[in-house]
């Protein structure tokens, strides 16, 4: 999406907030063409910010986490976060044209950072990443690692690998079940399997709610799903796709970075032919290439030697990140704390943002030891109310939908989940 007048608009609002600036960067290494990459830094200057980097890639900083920033800032935080490039204020190049596909490597986005850093007058931060954004932390760790003061991995991912655990814990919570936990779910995802009915794309839905409200959440949508109800199904079906697959410009805007995930992290591995592959709807949302060429990192080898103080969250009902990659992650950096949520999901700070800001004060008043007997309070934090009103709502409307006619079309579902 080129520049427009409405655009322009929004870019020139967004520009005008506390805070807002930006650095030159090269467009392609090692190319004389350069593009304005913005940054928004807000809170009393401190000789170690909080940088903090989203998930994605697609998500935007400068718009989306206004909320955030506002309540870390309140909190006495510094706080950096960058625009990354080929997303929101950092789309376009000097002509007002999209940035090109080849600018998009996980190497520039990591140097991007370095250079706000610089740019900004600061040694060193706490490093804040989460989901995707760990994957940058982690490789602004390796490429350098004197902008490290500490650093907080919000559900990592650790490598192209990944998808291989990923599986495991899908199936092994929703295929196999849990022994007291989700063994029924698990028999009704068999038996919706075996009807045809929960379809390999639906996968990453079934997931998503499990991590979002648990056995009892995506136990009830089953339940319908058995009875021929697909009304709310169908209708969250759509709303996911319309949200993390749809752009909303200065929000949400994969389209030119997507292909980080696909080509470098391995977001579209190859189904493996067996149920509930979640590579199969990640292939499916993907807008360009889905195959894999190479990661720039080998966080494997390289976080061993990581020598700063490092945090690690997990939640016990992530389905996307699982607990046995942040697992590994702890133990592969050296005194790495673990701190386990089990009753969260996907990105704390997304969800449990005040969960979050308690473990950075923590970091910062050098008291992580003490973050992993604290997890128990951490994890009874209440979700963040855009969370809870979500829950509720799909919790609303599976009771109304429980007691309408079985015999409703199920015209929804074919759209929404395949």
């Amino acid at each position: 999406m080129t520049m427009n007048a409405g655009r322009r608009r929004v870019h020139d609002k967004l520009t005008a907030l506390p805070g807002v600036g930006s650095v030159r960067r090269p467009i392609l290494d090692g190319g004389s063409e350069e593009f304005d990459l913005f940054y928004v830094r807000v809170g009393e200057k401190s000789d170690h910010p909080l940088l903090f980097i989203p998930g994605g890639p697609g998500a935007a900083s400068i718009a989306l986490y206004r909320g955030l920033r506002k309540h870390a800032v309140a909190d006495g935080l510094d706080v950096i976060m960058v625009e990354h490039r080929g997303v929101g204020m950092s789309r376009h190049d000097d002509d007002g044209a999209d940035l090109p596909l080849e600018a998009m490597t996980l190497e520039a986005a990591v140097a991007d950072l370095d250079a706000v850093l610089e740019h900004a007058g600061v040694e060193s931060a706490v490093v804040y990443g989460t989901s995707y954004g760990t994957y940058l932390a982690a490789g602004l760790g390796v490429r350098h690692p004197h902008r490290i003061h500490a650093m907080i991995l919000d559900s990592p991912l650790l490598s192209a690998d990944d998808v291989d655990v990923v599986r495991a814990a899908v199936r092994r919570v929703l295929w196999d079940g849990v022994e007291g936990e989700t063994d029924e779910l698990a028999a009704k995802v068999r038996q919706l399997v075996a009807d045809g009915v929960l379809t390999p794309a639906a996968t990453q839905l079934a997931a998503d709610m499990y991590g979002l409200g648990g056995s009892e959440l995506l136990g009830r949508q089953l339940d319908l799903l058995l009875s021929d109800h697909d009304w709310v199904w169908g209708a969250v079906g759509l709303g996911t796709r319309l949200i993390v697959e749809r752009k909303t410009p200065f929000h949400n805007e994969p389209d030119l970075v997507g292909r980080i995930g696909y080509r470098e992290l391995n977001y579209g591995a190859v189904p493996d032919g067996h149920p509930l592959d979640p590579a199969v709807a990640l292939r499916d949302m993907a807008t360009g290439e889905v195959d894999f060429v190479a990661e720039p990192y080998d966080l494997i080898a390289e976080m061993p030697s990581f020598t700063w103080p490092t945090v690690v969250i997990s939640g016990g009902r992530d389905l996307t990140t699982p607990r046995a990659v942040a697992c590994r992650i702890a133990e592969l950096i050296p005194n790495a704390v673990l701190v386990e949520m089990p009753s969260s999901g996907h990105s704390v700070i997304d969800t449990k943002e005040r969960s979050a800001l308690d473990i950075v004060h923590a970091v910062y008043a050098g008291e992580i030891t003490e973050l992993p007997s604290r997890s128990p309070e951490l994890d009874a934090v209440p979700s963040l109310l855009s969370v809870r009103l979500l829950r509720r709502a799909i919790t609303a409307a599976a009771v109304a939908e429980s007691v309408l006619p079985s015999a409703v079309p199920r015209a929804v579902r074919n759209v929404t989940t395949s």
